[in-house]
């Protein structure tokens, strides 16, 4: 599932979705962690090969 920061949660109008919104963004994974994530696999020696990288909430 792709989550992108919008305006979305703060205009919708159905109270289900936008309570759905508000929880998944109190778990949701903050840009600076996947930037971290990425640094780190292409921060890796020449012979080190990162073939899958998954990163999700603690």
């Amino acid at each position: 599932m792709k989550v992108v920061e919008s305006e979305l949660a703060h205009t919708t109008t159905d109270g289900s979705a936008k309570e759905w919104l508000e929880d998944f963004r109190k778990v949701a994974l903050k840009p600076e962690a996947i930037a971290n994530a990425i640094a780190y696999a292409i921060e890796q020696p020449e012979d080190v090969n990162v073939d899958e990288l998954i990163v999700q909430p603690a």
